[in-house]
Protein backbone atom coordinates (compact mmCIF):
# COMPACT_ATOMS: atom_id res chain seq x y z
CA UNK A 1 0.00 0.00 0.00
CA UNK A 2 2.85 2.38 0.82
CA UNK A 3 4.33 1.80 -2.62
CA UNK A 4 1.06 2.78 -4.26
CA UNK A 5 0.85 5.99 -2.23
CA UNK A 6 4.38 6.87 -3.32
CA UNK A 7 3.44 6.25 -6.94
CA UNK A 8 0.31 8.36 -6.50
CA UNK A 9 2.33 11.29 -5.17
CA UNK A 10 4.67 10.97 -8.13
CA UNK A 11 1.79 10.81 -10.62
CA UNK A 12 -0.05 13.81 -9.23
CA UNK A 13 3.05 15.89 -8.54
CA UNK A 14 4.17 15.49 -12.14
CA UNK A 15 0.69 16.20 -13.52
CA UNK A 16 0.18 19.36 -11.46
CA UNK A 17 3.66 20.66 -12.34
CA UNK A 18 2.85 20.19 -16.03
CA UNK A 19 -0.57 21.83 -15.77
CA UNK A 20 0.74 24.85 -13.84
CA UNK A 21 2.82 25.83 -16.84
CA UNK A 22 -0.46 27.22 -18.19
CA UNK A 23 -1.73 29.12 -15.14
CA UNK A 24 -4.09 31.28 -17.14
CA UNK A 25 -6.13 28.13 -17.67
CA UNK A 26 -7.03 28.18 -13.98
CA UNK A 27 -8.52 31.66 -14.32
CA UNK A 28 -10.47 30.56 -17.39
CA UNK A 29 -11.66 27.42 -15.58
CA UNK A 30 -12.73 29.50 -12.56
CA UNK A 31 -14.73 31.88 -14.75
CA UNK A 32 -16.31 28.95 -16.59
CA UNK A 33 -17.27 27.34 -13.27
CA UNK A 34 -18.69 30.61 -12.00
CA UNK A 35 -20.84 31.09 -15.11
CA UNK A 36 -22.03 27.48 -14.90
CA UNK A 37 -22.99 27.87 -11.25
CA UNK A 38 -24.74 31.14 -12.02
CA UNK A 39 -26.78 29.37 -14.68
CA UNK A 40 -27.69 26.60 -12.24
CA UNK A 41 -28.72 29.12 -9.60
CA UNK A 42 -30.85 30.95 -12.15
CA UNK A 43 -32.55 27.71 -13.18
CA UNK A 44 -33.31 26.91 -9.54
CA UNK A 45 -34.52 30.46 -8.95
CA UNK A 46 -37.07 30.09 -11.75
CA UNK A 47 -38.78 27.37 -9.72
CA UNK A 48 -38.79 29.28 -6.42
CA UNK A 49 -39.46 32.85 -7.55
CA UNK A 50 -43.24 32.45 -7.46
CA UNK A 51 -43.34 30.77 -4.04
CA UNK A 52 -43.26 27.24 -5.44
CA UNK A 53 -41.02 24.77 -3.56
CA UNK A 54 -39.93 21.23 -4.25
CA UNK A 55 -41.82 18.97 -1.86
CA UNK A 56 -40.16 19.36 1.55
CA UNK A 57 -37.27 21.44 0.21
CA UNK A 58 -36.94 25.13 1.04
CA UNK A 59 -34.78 27.43 -1.08
CA UNK A 60 -31.73 27.09 1.18
CA UNK A 61 -32.15 23.31 1.33
CA UNK A 62 -32.25 23.12 -2.45
CA UNK A 63 -29.04 25.19 -2.49
CA UNK A 64 -27.38 22.48 -0.38
CA UNK A 65 -28.24 19.88 -3.03
CA UNK A 66 -26.93 22.17 -5.78
CA UNK A 67 -23.72 22.73 -3.81
CA UNK A 68 -23.19 18.98 -3.42
CA UNK A 69 -23.75 18.55 -7.15
CA UNK A 70 -21.19 21.27 -7.91
CA UNK A 71 -18.63 19.59 -5.64
CA UNK A 72 -19.16 16.23 -7.35
CA UNK A 73 -18.89 17.89 -10.76
CA UNK A 74 -15.57 19.41 -9.75
CA UNK A 75 -14.32 16.09 -8.40
CA UNK A 76 -15.19 14.36 -11.67
CA UNK A 77 -13.43 17.06 -13.70
CA UNK A 78 -10.35 16.87 -11.46
CA UNK A 79 -9.89 13.13 -11.04
CA UNK A 80 -12.21 11.07 -13.22
CA UNK A 81 -12.46 12.69 -16.65
CA UNK A 82 -8.69 13.25 -17.17
CA UNK A 83 -7.99 9.58 -16.50
CA UNK A 84 -10.98 7.54 -17.55
CA UNK A 85 -11.56 9.32 -20.84
CA UNK A 86 -8.00 8.31 -21.77
CA UNK A 87 -8.81 4.59 -21.70
CA UNK A 88 -10.33 4.91 -25.17
CA UNK A 89 -7.17 6.62 -26.44
CA UNK A 90 -4.98 3.93 -24.86
CA UNK A 91 -6.91 1.23 -26.72
CA UNK A 92 -6.99 3.14 -30.02
CA UNK A 93 -3.25 3.88 -30.05
CA UNK A 94 -2.15 0.54 -28.63
CA UNK A 95 -0.42 2.19 -25.65
CA UNK A 96 -2.51 0.06 -23.30
CA UNK A 97 0.15 -2.59 -23.96
CA UNK A 98 2.69 -0.54 -22.00
CA UNK A 99 0.25 -0.11 -19.12
CA UNK A 100 -0.36 -3.84 -18.86
CA UNK A 101 3.39 -4.50 -18.79
CA UNK A 102 3.99 -2.21 -15.80
CA UNK A 103 4.53 -3.87 -12.39
CA UNK A 104 1.47 -2.18 -10.87
CA UNK A 105 -2.24 -2.83 -11.11
CA UNK A 106 -3.49 -1.65 -14.52
CA UNK A 107 -6.81 -0.36 -13.17
CA UNK A 108 -4.96 1.72 -10.57
CA UNK A 109 -2.66 3.15 -13.26
CA UNK A 110 -5.51 4.02 -15.62
CA UNK A 111 -7.61 5.55 -12.83
CA UNK A 112 -4.97 7.72 -11.14
CA UNK A 113 -2.27 8.48 -13.72
CA UNK A 114 -3.05 12.20 -13.92
CA UNK A 115 -5.05 14.94 -12.26
CA UNK A 116 -6.47 18.21 -13.54
CA UNK A 117 -6.55 21.18 -11.13
CA UNK A 118 -8.98 22.98 -13.43
CA UNK A 119 -11.90 21.21 -11.74
CA UNK A 120 -11.01 22.65 -8.33
CA UNK A 121 -12.99 25.91 -8.79
CA UNK A 122 -16.17 23.83 -8.96
CA UNK A 123 -15.20 22.10 -5.70
CA UNK A 124 -14.48 25.45 -4.03
CA UNK A 125 -17.68 27.12 -5.27
CA UNK A 126 -19.70 24.07 -4.23
CA UNK A 127 -18.27 24.13 -0.70
CA UNK A 128 -18.95 27.86 -0.41
CA UNK A 129 -22.55 27.35 -1.55
CA UNK A 130 -23.13 24.51 0.93
CA UNK A 131 -21.63 26.52 3.80
CA UNK A 132 -23.70 29.59 2.87
CA UNK A 133 -26.94 27.62 2.75
CA UNK A 134 -26.04 25.68 5.92
CA UNK A 135 -25.33 28.91 7.77
CA UNK A 136 -28.70 30.32 6.68
CA UNK A 137 -30.35 27.15 8.00
CA UNK A 138 -28.36 27.23 11.25
CA UNK A 139 -26.83 23.77 10.73
CA UNK A 140 -24.18 22.51 13.20
CA UNK A 141 -20.64 21.97 11.84
CA UNK A 142 -20.70 18.23 12.58
CA UNK A 143 -23.24 17.51 9.81
CA UNK A 144 -20.75 18.61 7.16
CA UNK A 145 -18.23 16.02 8.33
CA UNK A 146 -20.86 13.29 8.51
CA UNK A 147 -22.01 14.08 4.96
CA UNK A 148 -18.52 13.34 3.64
CA UNK A 149 -19.20 9.62 4.07
CA UNK A 150 -22.21 9.33 1.68
CA UNK A 151 -20.61 11.86 -0.68
CA UNK A 152 -17.41 9.78 -0.91
CA UNK A 153 -19.47 6.62 -1.43
CA UNK A 154 -21.47 8.30 -4.20
CA UNK A 155 -18.31 9.48 -5.95
CA UNK A 156 -16.84 5.99 -5.66
CA UNK A 157 -19.96 4.58 -7.34
CA UNK A 158 -19.64 7.17 -10.09
CA UNK A 159 -16.00 6.19 -10.64
CA UNK A 160 -16.89 2.51 -10.97
CA UNK A 161 -19.63 3.17 -13.52
CA UNK A 162 -17.39 5.50 -15.54
CA UNK A 163 -14.53 2.99 -15.49
CA UNK A 164 -16.74 0.19 -16.76
CA UNK A 165 -17.94 2.41 -19.60
CA UNK A 166 -14.31 3.18 -20.44
CA UNK A 167 -13.45 -0.53 -20.39
CA UNK A 168 -16.10 -1.13 -23.04
CA UNK A 169 -13.77 0.57 -25.53
CA UNK A 170 -11.99 -2.80 -25.85
CA UNK A 171 -15.04 -3.94 -27.85
CA UNK A 172 -16.43 -0.59 -29.04
CA UNK A 173 -13.56 1.79 -29.70
CA UNK A 174 -15.63 4.94 -30.10
CA UNK A 175 -17.61 5.25 -26.87
CA UNK A 176 -17.20 8.98 -26.22
CA UNK A 177 -20.94 9.43 -26.82
CA UNK A 178 -21.69 6.94 -24.04
CA UNK A 179 -19.63 8.85 -21.48
CA UNK A 180 -21.24 12.10 -22.60
CA UNK A 181 -24.67 10.54 -22.07
CA UNK A 182 -23.60 9.59 -18.54
CA UNK A 183 -22.44 13.13 -17.85
CA UNK A 184 -25.73 14.43 -19.20
CA UNK A 185 -27.71 12.12 -16.93
CA UNK A 186 -25.69 13.30 -13.95
CA UNK A 187 -27.01 16.82 -14.58
CA UNK A 188 -30.22 15.62 -12.94
CA UNK A 189 -28.38 15.91 -9.64
CA UNK A 190 -28.67 19.70 -9.76
CA UNK A 191 -32.10 19.34 -8.14
CA UNK A 192 -33.39 17.13 -5.31
CA UNK A 193 -34.94 13.89 -6.52
CA UNK A 194 -38.41 15.02 -5.40
CA UNK A 195 -38.31 17.51 -8.28
CA UNK A 196 -38.87 14.64 -10.73
CA UNK A 197 -41.84 12.34 -11.42
CA UNK A 198 -41.85 8.92 -9.74
CA UNK A 199 -40.58 7.07 -12.83
CA UNK A 200 -37.59 9.42 -13.12
CA UNK A 201 -36.88 9.10 -9.41
CA UNK A 202 -36.74 5.32 -9.78
CA UNK A 203 -34.39 5.64 -12.76
CA UNK A 204 -32.07 8.10 -11.02
CA UNK A 205 -31.98 5.98 -7.87
CA UNK A 206 -31.74 2.38 -9.05
CA UNK A 207 -30.52 2.57 -12.69
CA UNK A 208 -28.18 5.57 -12.73
CA UNK A 209 -27.62 6.27 -9.00
CA UNK A 210 -27.67 10.07 -9.16
CA UNK A 211 -29.65 10.20 -5.91
CA UNK A 212 -26.75 8.64 -4.00
CA UNK A 213 -24.39 11.21 -5.47
CA UNK A 214 -26.25 14.39 -4.49
CA UNK A 215 -29.61 14.01 -2.74
CA UNK A 216 -28.54 11.49 -0.05
CA UNK A 217 -25.47 13.55 1.05
CA UNK A 218 -27.63 16.69 1.03
CA UNK A 219 -30.22 15.02 3.25
CA UNK A 220 -27.47 13.91 5.63
CA UNK A 221 -26.36 17.54 5.93
CA UNK A 222 -29.99 18.54 6.56
CA UNK A 223 -30.18 15.77 9.20
CA UNK A 224 -33.30 14.15 7.82
CA UNK A 225 -32.05 11.12 5.93
CA UNK A 226 -33.01 7.57 6.82
CA UNK A 227 -29.64 6.00 7.49
CA UNK A 228 -30.68 2.89 5.62
CA UNK A 229 -29.98 4.96 2.52
CA UNK A 230 -26.43 5.59 3.71
CA UNK A 231 -25.94 1.86 4.27
CA UNK A 232 -27.40 1.23 0.81
CA UNK A 233 -24.97 3.80 -0.61
CA UNK A 234 -22.08 1.89 0.95
CA UNK A 235 -23.35 -1.43 -0.39
CA UNK A 236 -23.79 0.06 -3.85
CA UNK A 237 -20.28 1.54 -3.87
CA UNK A 238 -18.69 -1.76 -2.86
CA UNK A 239 -20.78 -3.76 -5.33
CA UNK A 240 -20.00 -1.43 -8.22
CA UNK A 241 -16.28 -1.38 -7.44
CA UNK A 242 -16.11 -5.16 -7.32
CA UNK A 243 -18.10 -5.24 -10.56
CA UNK A 244 -15.63 -2.82 -12.18
CA UNK A 245 -12.71 -5.04 -11.13
CA UNK A 246 -14.37 -8.16 -12.48
CA UNK A 247 -15.47 -6.40 -15.67
CA UNK A 248 -11.94 -5.09 -16.35
CA UNK A 249 -10.41 -8.55 -15.96
CA UNK A 250 -13.11 -9.95 -18.23
CA UNK A 251 -12.55 -7.22 -20.83
CA UNK A 252 -8.79 -7.85 -20.91
CA UNK A 253 -9.46 -11.39 -22.06
CA UNK A 254 -10.73 -9.86 -25.33
CA UNK A 255 -8.02 -7.24 -25.68
CA UNK A 256 -5.82 -7.73 -28.74
CA UNK A 257 -2.38 -6.29 -28.14
CA UNK A 258 -1.04 -3.82 -30.69
CA UNK A 259 2.10 -5.95 -30.90
CA UNK A 260 0.33 -9.28 -31.41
Amino acid sequence: MGRYFSILRLFWGTAIAAELEYRLNFVIAALSSLFSLTGSLFGLFLFYRTGYTFEGWRWEEALVALGIFTISQGFAATFLAPNLNQIVKQVQEGTLDFVLLKPIDSQFWLSTRTVSPWGLPDVIFGIVLVLYAGNALGLPPLVYLVSLVPLALGLFSLYSIWFMLGAMSIWFVKIYNVTEVLRGLLEAGRFPMVAYPAAYRFFFTFIVPVAFLTTVPAEVILNRVQYGWVVASGGLAIALFLASRAFWKFALRFYTSASS
